[in-house]
């Protein structure tokens, strides 16, 4: 069994996720999504999904990088 990275659960059925060479090992996607999705530089949320990005920062949506005053591109 491994323990997840995220909420420590010792799980029989882990998923392994690589990012930039470094392994982390998760119990479900809820937990992966906590520890490795951006947040959105005006409002916090997760980005799972495209996101809008700028040159420096990304954001949940379009609206989200409006109201933060960024030229942001979809």
């Amino acid at each position: 069994m491994a323990r997840c990275d995220q909420c420590g659960n010792d799980y029989h059925d882990p998923m392994t996720v690589t990012r930039k060479g470094e392994s982390f090992t998760f119990d479900s996607f809820e937990c992966a999504i906590a520890k490795l999705a951006p947040e959105c530089a005006k409002c916090g949320t997760r980005v799972v999904g495209h996101g809008v990005e700028s040159d420096t920062a990304i954001y949940c949506c379009a609206h989200c990088a409006n109201e933060a005053g960024d030229a942001a591109r979809a």
